[in-house]
């Protein structure tokens, strides 16, 4: 403001002196020029026209006219006298030019006023110079005055703005390093004062709320770093750019790396020279891995956490779960079911056997009570048979040993065996299966046994769930390069929710009224395909019926 008003009045000095003196110079000059200058022009033609009137008396007329002009301009002392002296003069002329003999009184009074006016014009003239002299000597003292003024303004002015500035710019510099102790002192009462002032008060409550909550930071980031690094899992964390930030204590030991060395180190270049972390790098996905640890094989899921807040990521969490007692335990487990589903076959095949035996009459007549306890007998005992086939089936998946016997086979033999293994349970409930095998269809390559298997684990299943005098239809048709077989039927059908899980295993579709299933077939059937290079999949609108199948290719 006192900038801005340092000029205004610049401005207004030079511009108000200005016109004032210009004015007072317009009114003396306009002053000889209207006044005097004019009546000597008067006086000029009336000499002339006087000097002229005995040889042209149409002279009377022009003298009569400026005679008449300079009256009504008189303005001087004296010159009033001199021009009413011409005045008597002339009318004396009028009256008779020829016996007028008093020219030379009209020549003294007519240069009596040109002489008045002459004089007025050299004071005029004088006075306009004085006033002249006297604007440029005040002109010239205002300017050196308002010139010395404003180059001390112009010198300071700068300063006065760009040192609280200057002082405002470092205090933000501190606060932006978190030395929130940094004050700006300004001792001005002004805008930049106050700002300073404001400035220290955000200060002080930076650095109130840097000390209150320091301690507790530091302590609860020490709790974290504690906890990780207590952790069985090896955990590792990188940034939006990919650089390493921390490394926990089962990290280290997984990795062969120290956390110290690496950290801040962008992770590829390190990957170069450390097999784990470059395979951990290119696994995005869940995976599972198996590490040479503690002079054992070891067994890892690798989990990967993105950290965002607000849509904006800023690096992500890799954990390796170590899951090797898991995979001790699930191997303790299936050799143990292996061993027990074998061991069982033998005493069953041999009740199997005796029931057998027990039915032949020649072995001796049964009752009506003992053939059906016998009956109640050998469904158990087939039952039984079908679960530790189906738990040993299960221990060769998980080792690892499914054994394939490929060899090219015709789909339809492969249908016939699966309905000629499932005709007699059919009939019990009068259910009509129907062969749709598309004819002409070239040989595929796969094991016989274990896909006949899966035939029949659909089929039976089918059975189960239909109802008594329905229709289920097996088919196998050729699609471009495959062949796929499918099992139909019009049973109860399977809700959408489950039909997701119908192949995991032990799963048991929900509201099913049979429970004497393991839940294993579909699984085991899945396996057994996809071991094959086929790919199983399942239809199903519930209340309508499903469709079970699997399509392999034919060039397997």
């Amino acid at each position: 403001m006192l900038g801005l008003t340092f000029l205004f009045i610049v401005i207004i000095s030079f511009g108000g002196l200005g016109i004032y003196f210009v004015n007072r110079l317009s009114n003396d000059t306009g002053k000889i020029l209207k006044d005097n200058q004019i009546s000597v022009e008067y006086c000029g033609q009336m000499l002339k026209a006087l000097d002229q009137i005995q040889q042209d008396p149409d002279q009377i007329a022009v003298f009569e006219k400026n005679l008449r002009l300079e009256e009504n301009n008189i303005t001087e002392p004296g010159e009033f006298q001199a021009t009413a002296q011409v005045r008597a003069l002339f009318e004396l002329l009028k009256r008779d030019p020829a016996a007028f003999t008093q020219f030379g009184g009209m020549h003294k009074a007519i240069f009596k006023i040109d002489d008045v006016n002459e004089i007025a014009i050299i004071h005029k003239n004088a006075k306009a110079v004085a006033t002249a002299r006297q604007a440029t000597a005040w002109l010239t003292i205002i300017f050196t005055v308002l010139s010395l003024a404003a180059f001390s303004f112009v010198i300071n002015f700068p300063g006065i703005i760009s040192r609280p500035v200057k002082e405002l710019n470092a205090g933000i510099l501190e606060i932006a390093n978190k030395n929130y102790s940094a004050r700006v002192h300004l001792k001005q009462q002004d805008e930049f004062g106050r700002l300073a002032d404001t400035f220290n008060t955000m200060a002080g409550k930076l650095d109130e709320y840097e000390h209150s909550n320091l301690a507790e930071i530091k302590a609860e980031k020490g709790r974290i770093e504690a906890i990780i690094n207590k952790m069985n899992d090896g955990i590792i964390g990188f940034n939006n750019r990919n650089e390493i930030l921390f490394l926990n204590s089962a990290a280290e030991g997984l990795f062969g790396l120290k956390e110290k060395d690496i950290t801040g180190k962008y992770a590829a270049d390190i990957a170069i020279q450390n097999d784990l972390l470059r395979t951990v790098l290119q696994n995005e996905s869940s995976k599972q891995l198996k590490i040479y640890l503690d002079n054992k094989e070891s067994f890892f899921v690798q989990e990967s956490i993105s950290i965002q807040t607000d849509g904006i990521t800023w690096g992500r969490v890799v954990i390796l779960r170590n899951i090797t007692p898991y995979k001790e335990l699930d191997a303790a487990k299936t050799n143990f079911i292996a061993t027990i589903s074998h061991e069982l076959k033998i005493p069953l095949f041999a009740i199997t056997m005796s029931t057998q035996l027990l039915e032949d009459k020649r072995v001796g007549e049964l009752n009506k009570d003992q053939a059906e306890i016998l009956g109640t007998i050998t469904k158990n005992t087939e039952r039984l048979l079908k679960i530790t086939g189906e738990l040993l089936n299960l221990s060769q998946i998980e080792t690892g040993q499914i054994q394939l016997k490929k060899e090219p086979v015709l789909p339809e033999i492969l249908v016939i065996k699966a309905v000629q293994a499932v005709k007699q349970q059919a009939a019990q409930k009068n259910i009509v299966i129907q062969e749709a095998v598309a004819k002409n269809l070239p040989p595929v390559n796969l094991d016989d046994e274990k896909t006949v298997w899966v035939l029949i684990n659909f089929l039976n299943n089918a059975i189960k769930f239909s109802s008594e005098g329905s229709t289920i239809i097996i088919k196998a048709v050729k699609e471009k390069d495959i062949v796929q077989f499918s099992v139909i039927d019009q049973g109860r059908g399977i809700e959408e929710q489950y039909v997701s899980r119908v192949f995991d295993k032990y799963f048991q579709v929900p509201g099913s009224n049979e429970k004497s299933g393991t839940g294993l077939g579909l699984s085991i059937s899945k396996e057994f395909i996809e071991a094959q290079g086929g790919k199983i999949w399942v239809n199903s609108n519930f209340g309508e019926g499903s469709a079970f199948g699997f399509n392999i290719l034919i060039n397997t």
